[in-house]
């Protein structure tokens, strides 16, 4: 029986930009740093992020940028915080998709490897309504 989420890994050319812009991002907590050493792959950092463990690993980027992406959930009030330290790292924020009034706000914004993430303030019970309201 699957009992939840255990993990996401996402490989980066530059372990020390993404760990920048997961701290910032995402209040992320690194918990583990392999150094010079290869226990898996290549080197890797995990991390916490709101009880959730990211790893990242070191490697070739994507090839190109996808509406692929990881949400994490942020609190309404924190939109515009949010988006000035992801602009200050310089990342690429995406136009948003259209939205019905009632499901929440997102940003949508790729990392240094063209990874997209969101964070998005609604929750899945909210749009749901929304939508059987329309």
């Amino acid at each position: 029986m699957v009992q939840g989420l255990s993990h996401m890994t996402f490989i980066v050319s530059d372990l020390d930009k993404m760990e920048e812009m997961l701290t910032t991002v995402l209040d992320a907590k690194k918990i583990y740093d392999s150094g010079d050493k290869t226990f898996s792959l290549s080197k890797e950092r995990f991390f916490d992020i709101a009880g959730i463990w990211v790893a990242t690993m070191e490697g070739e980027p994507l090839p190109e940028r996808t509406y692929n992406h990881v949400a994490f959930k942020m609190a309404p009030d924190d939109y515009d915080d949010r988006l000035q330290r992801i602009k200050a790292l310089g990342l690429e924020v995406r136009e948003g998709r259209s939205r019905v009034e009632g499901e929440g706000h997102s940003i949508y914004f790729y990392d240094y490897d063209n990874h997209m993430f969101e964070l998005h303030s609604g929750t899945l019970e909210e749009r749901l309504k929304r939508y059987a309201e329309v």
